[in-house]
């Protein structure tokens, strides 16, 4: 087993499954202290149990809802005390919002704004103290491949990933000299919970994932695995040099041409 992130502290949110989990689950095993954060704490803790026993690394659950600033700075104040100072931050809680525009509640846009954007600046605010007092850290925001491709009924989510991709954008340019790196990654379809529920509900499951396969060029959908690999690289010293930069892991679907 390798240990590419030794010594290292990571908090990561919607840790609790899909490409969170996957996430923590890696980086325990590449030698990182990992603070689990997610609104469903039982099954966190339980990841978090099992990542320790496995990996012998410290790994700590939180049950924390992003939009609340001050229930996240109580989670970092936590994390800091368990772990020591936080290197790096993943912000991977999200929440799909695909609605009409026209018959959009005001309560679905706040929810899907508030978890997709304002959820990562709360943890990004956070932490960015104790990064700035020690001259080092790294964060990476998982945005989406709606946030580069329009995908018709999927309104406001695109809002919202545009949006994290701007503020990855702007904040890693704000803080570069500082030695704070801040970027994202844009999943395409990923296998997640989330992924198999849509694909269980639609009217022929087999046939839906099939037809998504296709209009893959790898003709396959992609894996939480993966994109946590792409996780692991930048937020490691290996990519030292990537900064404020969006990474694209969606098979290259987004670069061929769809009606």
């Amino acid at each position: 087993m390798s240990s590419r992130l030794a010594n290292k502290t990571a908090i990561i949110t919607g840790a609790g499954s899909g490409i969170g989990s996957a996430i923590a689950t890696l980086f325990a095993q590449q030698g990182a202290r990992v603070a689990l954060f997610d609104l469903d704490g039982e099954t966190t803790e339980a990841l978090a149990a099992e990542l320790q026993q496995q990996s012998g690394q410290h790994c700590i659950a939180y049950s924390a809802d992003v939009t609340q600033p001050e229930e996240v700075q109580r989670g970092v104040s936590e994390a800091q005390q368990a772990l020591g100072p936080i290197d790096i931050l993943i912000n991977c809680a999200g929440v799909n919002v695909f609605r009409d525009p026209l018959a959009l509640e005001d309560d679905d846009w706040q929810r899907c704004m508030e978890v997709n954007l304002k959820g990562p600046y709360n943890l990004i605010r956070s932490v960015l103290p104790g990064m700035l007092a020690r001259q080092y850290g790294n964060i990476v925001n998982v945005a989406s491949v709606h946030g580069h491709k329009i995908i018709p009924g999927a309104f406001p989510y695109p809002v919202a990933k545009h949006g994290l991709i701007g503020l990855t954008r702007s904040l890693g340019v704000e803080y570069a000299s500082q030695g704070i790196r801040i970027n994202s990654i844009s999943p395409g379809l990923i296998m997640t919970p989330a992924a198999e529920a849509w694909l269980a509900s639609c009217p022929d499951p087999q046939a839906e994932r099939e037809r998504q396969a296709a209009l893959l060029p790898c003709k396959r959908i992609g894996e939480p695995q993966e994109v946590a690999y792409t996780a692991l690289f930048l937020a490691s010293d290996e990519a030292r040099f990537i900064n404020a930069t969006d990474i694209l892991v969606d098979g290259g679907r987004s670069q061929i041409y769809h009606e």
